[in-house]
């Protein structure tokens, strides 16, 4: 049985990068209500943590995978869901590239080198990946045919370039800086949507939420698929910096070479692999 599901999500990872995902894209945003917000970020960028952490502070009630699209329902969920927002506005979780229906977006962008790694281990554990190695996924990675929404430097610029960045509905947010200090950004973020709440109430919904305890709600999930019985976990480890001990020097500059530009606009380091890294690459 474990076999079959891993050969049917094969098949639906395939097909979602063929042209058949672009009616259903389409199909999913109808239905936009001009006070939701878009809560944006490319896959494996922290998104469902911060969905979890968002609900609670914006409902005041426990959030767990088999009510969190209730309340920020994915893409294509948000008709019969909660409005959470003033103005009965929806906030809305998506990996879509900007699209000129959104009218309000909080972007979080999270360094390549880790979304590349964490997308290949869930990839990977779900039998997404057929005889992949990693130096394999890579490139499919860099030059987007790998994902769905296309490449992730391509994904930050649709942003970062978008009308949206050049009027206030814009609020761009690394994961990094949200792991750092989460309390002081998420207050930024509450404040964009124009929801004032005390801080109190913020620390406790960190506290509710933190990678062990997602992981726990997951496991005890009545409408996920057992996926830390068949080794595909969908709370992996929120990493931050452990890029530069899984990456080859190599890998970093084929990284650098593509999405180099897009890191550097985000402020990330781009410097090239040092010769102590290369050494011990050796």
């Amino acid at each position: 049985m474990n076999q079959m599901k891993k050969q049917m999500r094969r098949i639906g990872y395939e097909l979602s990068r063929t042209p058949l995902r672009v009616p259903l894209v389409w199909m999913r945003h109808r239905g936009l209500q001009p006070n939701d917000v878009l809560l944006a970020s490319f896959p494996r960028s922290g998104n469902t943590w911060l969905r979890f952490i968002l609900a609670e502070i914006l409902t005041g009630r426990p959030i767990d995978f088999d009510n969190i699209n209730h309340f920020i329902p994915e893409m294509g969920m948000q008709r019969g869901a909660a409005a959470v927002l003033p103005g009965s506005g929806h906030l809305i979780k998506t990996h879509e590239t900007y699209r000129p229906q959104y009218r309000r977006a909080i972007y979080v962008v999270r360094d390549f080198r880790h979304v590349v790694l964490s997308a290949y281990a869930r990839a990977l554990s779900l039998g997404m990946l057929h005889n992949t190695s990693f130096d394999e996924f890579l490139p499919t990675m860099l030059d987007g045919k790998g994902s769905r929404v296309g490449s992730w430097h391509d994904h930050v610029n649709s942003w970062l370039d978008c009308p949206l960045s050049r009027n206030g509905g814009l609020l761009v947010m690394r994961y990094e800086d949200l792991r750092q200090n989460s309390e002081d950004n998420l207050l930024k973020m509450l404040d964009f949507l124009g929801v004032k709440i005390e801080r109190d109430k913020v620390r406790q919904a960190l506290t509710n939420n933190t990678l062990s305890r997602m992981k726990s709600k997951e496991d005890k999930s009545k409408t996920l698929p057992t996926h830390a019985t068949e080794g595909g976990r969908f709370v992996r480890t929120g990493s931050v910096g452990a890029w530069q001990n899984e990456l080859t020097p190599k890998q970093v500059e084929d990284v650098l070479r593509y999405a180099g530009p897009a890191l550097s606009r985000m402020g990330y380091d781009t410097s090239l692999p040092t010769a102590e890294m290369e050494a011990v690459a050796k």
